[in-house]
């Protein structure tokens, strides 16, 4: 009895952790906001949201495959069903708090299948580090194959960012890798002065622990794999951005080459606000004012394309949120009479 009451508490810590969640992600929007949302979903042909809700999925999965690649240098092999849970958990924490999520997916799988977190944070590094450059590279390709319409765009935007801010780019840059180089300078002479301290001893054997989980690219067995899964992942999204086009009568016309600007513009968006909240549809409707399409349209079609892949992290990621104690049942059952 006691544990059927167990059972139901967490349940309902956790859906109320989703629903907060939710209020967190849509408490912000304004009124005006709000009726933009509305009006973007009443024009949207529902049958073409379809397909990207499982494409979407389907971008998810590949990534949750991805990062097991980066764990089997560790020896660590984590059943795919909880892996992707605690991918949809991360998304849902990040679309309220950026980075929090993906603290939460190392405890939640470390929890799930015995691992090391600091580990588990080396691979985590190791993707957003990959990530990054491949956005990097992206960005490249997107200017290149349209150099003349994106390539003026980007210069401009560039140039106002650049004359609207006192300090110089560059010289921001080098003072945030002063100041990384100097955490690290205080934390290795931490260690030589105090090697037996106990505090000081488990900050060293995370960072350790993290720098070894970090390096598990150098011993990736599937490199293949794992670059395959990150072009699956990018163009995966590329093409919810394209169908999504097909969604709205005005920008029915429009190309893959189109596509890939909203795409870059809407990624920056996801790095500017907690799961891109009113960033993301403003963001997407100046990138399309580039190929002629009229404010409202284009902010409306922001947020419905936001909306959908927001509607699938908040579902998906409150489902995992619930089921993941169900799907480790039996090894919780195993670890209590180890233990009992």
């Amino acid at each position: 009895m006691k544990k059927r009451i167990f059972s139901i508490l967490q349940y309902l810590i956790f859906l109320g952790a989703g629903v907060f969640l939710v209020w967190w992600q849509l408490k912000d929007m304004t009124v005006q906001e709000r009726a933009e949302f509305g009006s973007s979903f009443e024009s949207a042909n529902y049958w073409l949201v379809i397909p990207i809700v499982f494409i979407s999925l389907l971008s998810h999965l590949v990534r949750a495959i991805r990062w097991k690649y980066l764990m089997e240098p560790l020896d660590y092999k984590p059943a795919l069903k909880n892996v992707f849970s605690v991918v949809m958990i991360g998304y849902l924490a990040n679309s309220a708090i950026p980075r929090l999520g993906e603290i939460l997916k190392c405890t939640f799988l470390a929890r799930y299948e015995k691992l090391n977190v600091a580990k588990l944070v080396g691979t985590i590094i190791v993707e957003r580090t990959f990530d990054f450059i491949c956005f990097l590279v992206f960005i490249a390709i997107t200017i290149l194959i349209q150099i003349d319409l994106v390539g003026n765009y980007v210069k401009e935007k560039l140039v106002k960012i650049g004359s609207s801010s006192e300090i110089p780019v560059w010289v921001k840059l080098l003072i945030i890798l002063a100041a990384i180089a100097a955490v690290f300078y205080l934390i290795k002479l931490l260690f030589k002065r105090f090697p037996n301290n106990k505090i000081i001893s488990k900050v060293n054997y995370f960072i350790k622990s993290v720098f070894e989980g970090f390096y598990t690219i150098r011993h990736l067995q599937k490199k293949k794999y794992f670059l395959m899964a990150t072009l699956v992942i990018w163009f995966l999204y590329l093409i919810q951005i394209y169908i999504g086009f097909w969604a709205m009568g005005g920008t029915s016309h429009l190309s893959i080459k189109a596509a890939c600007s909203v795409l870059t513009l809407a990624t920056l968006a996801m790095i500017a606000t907690p799961g891109g909240i009113g960033s993301f549809p403003l963001f997407v409707m100046e990138t399309l004012l580039i190929y002629g399409i009229a404010s409202p349209l284009g902010k409306a079609f922001g947020w419905l394309i936001w909306g959908v892949s927001t509607g699938i992290i908040v579902v998906t990621g409150i489902f995992c949120l619930l089921i993941i104690p169900y799907l480790n049942r039996n090894k919780n059952e195993i670890s209590k009479r180890h233990t009992g």
